[in-house]
């Protein structure tokens, strides 16, 4: 069984959240890929460096010189780091943007309504499942940033809960996968920061139920639609849930359709 889990931004910022949630990561038995968003790590490198950040409808707008400190954050300092914290508790890391080895590659969003700047989207051969693969092999352990390339010179910023889909569902073709969204909450909940609330079971169905009543919004949105979509595609199982309980069968939301 391979696993591929995504941790949030919140974790990542929380050490005393962090620390345990790398060690139930590493504790997953067989192959397994780490792939993570970014935390306040670009807005604090931004800040510092006198820099606007712009958000629109949630979505942070990539500039040219905006891509510069998302790399610098996002494959640089929170990369790094979350690979040598697993180094050292004997997962052996390797920290990896879809640029190296060719690993992911994206599209420039085109231009509609608003502008985004350099921001990618994945599509179907997105994934170089071959060079992938091959480093798994060998017995690395892939921790992927948010950070795409197009394959013409250009770094992209690109949405990690797509990255993490769209892993689960390549290699679903030559593994039983199970992908894991991992947030600081139990799962999806009926009533917002109610953890009692949270769902053991979720449909399509369901989420379009939820979704117009708007009891699910912002961010979790997209998330489930990542999730839903790496279901319809061939992935195993699909969970959402706290990093505490990766290693359990229980205290997570499990998504069928």
């Amino acid at each position: 069984m391979l696993h591929i889990v995504k941790i949030g931004g919140k974790i990542i910022d929380d050490k005393a959240l962090l620390n345990p949630s790398l060690e139930n990561f590493h504790a997953l038995n067989g192959p397994k890929i780490l792939v993570h968003g970014g935390g306040k790590s670009a807005n604090f490198l931004s800040h510092k460096m006198g820099l606007r950040t712009q958000i629109i409808e949630g979505r942070r707008i990539t500039n040219r010189t905006t891509i510069n400190v998302v790399v610098m954050s996002y494959a640089g300092l929170t990369n790094k780091t979350l690979v040598a914290r697993l180094q050292a508790i004997g997962c052996n890391t390797i920290g990896l943007s879809g640029a190296d080895g060719n690993l992911i590659r994206s599209n420039r969003r085109p231009v509609k309504s608003i502008d985004y700047g350099y921001v990618g989207d994945l599509y179907e051969k997105s994934i170089n499942i071959y060079n992938l693969s091959t480093l798994m092999k060998v017995g690395f352990v892939p921790v992927f940033c948010a950070i795409t390339h197009d394959g013409k010179g250009n770094l992209l910023n690109t949405n990690a809960d797509a990255i993490a889909s769209f892993l689960a569902i390549s290699l679903s073709k030559t593994h039983k996968t199970v992908l894991h969204f991992c947030l600081e909450k139990k799962g999806v909940l009926r009533k917002s920061n109610e953890e009692d609330s949270f769902l053991e079971k979720m449909n399509v169905d369901d989420f379009r139920k939820f979704k117009q009543e708007n009891l699910i919004t912002g961010g979790m949105i997209t998330k489930l639609e990542n999730a839903f979509e790496a279901l319809q595609k061939g992935v195993n199982q699909v969970n959402i849930g706290h990093p505490y309980y990766l290693n359990k069968s229980k205290e997570k939301t499990i998504l069928c359709l």
